[in-house]
């Protein structure tokens, strides 16, 4: 019995290189592939949205990262390639898109929305305040809270 575990152990580690795959192809020259992941780890992914598209394993990334490579083969510079990818996909895929007026709300919406939260905030509690009445208390009500109180202390 503690052969035959002993044979499939050893065929399953034979059959391990059968399920490798194949090494993603990378540049000649290491900076361009250095260059290459710094651009791309500061853009979206298309098709995942929440993930870089240097971390991405949709078949887009890999062909958009190819063609960043081929851009950077070419000389062009790290914000040409942005520039590129701005120019054929938008804003959406940077992660961090230029403050310019179309994106405006973009950047200003979270602290106007914290701003108009205060707000409603602060008219709720005034309101609130105003809608309940400060009724002094009656005899029989403060000679029960100083009992009470009497109470704890001792």
């Amino acid at each position: 019995m503690k052969r035959s575990w002993l044979w499939l152990a050893t065929l399953c580690l034979l059959a391990m290189p059968a399920l490798a795959k194949e090494a993603a192809p990378l540049a000649a020259d290491p900076e361009i592939e250095r260059r290459m992941v710094k651009i791309t780890e500061e853009l979206r992914c298309l098709v995942c949205q929440n993930e870089s598209l240097a971390g991405s394993q949709a078949d887009l990334a890999k062909d958009l990262r190819n063609e960043v490579r081929e851009l950077i083969k070419s000389g062009k510079s790290d914000d040409e390639v942005k520039d590129y990818l701005v120019a054929r996909y938008g804003d959406f895929v940077l992660y961090r898109p230029q403050v310019k007026p179309t994106t405006y709300l973009l950047w200003a919406g979270p602290f106007l929305l914290l701003l108009i939260g205060l707000i409603a905030l602060f008219r709720y509690l005034r309101r609130r305040e105003r809608l309940l009445p400060e009724a002094p208390l009656s005899e029989e009500e403060r000679r029960r809270a100083e009992a009470l109180l009497k109470d704890d202390l001792s």
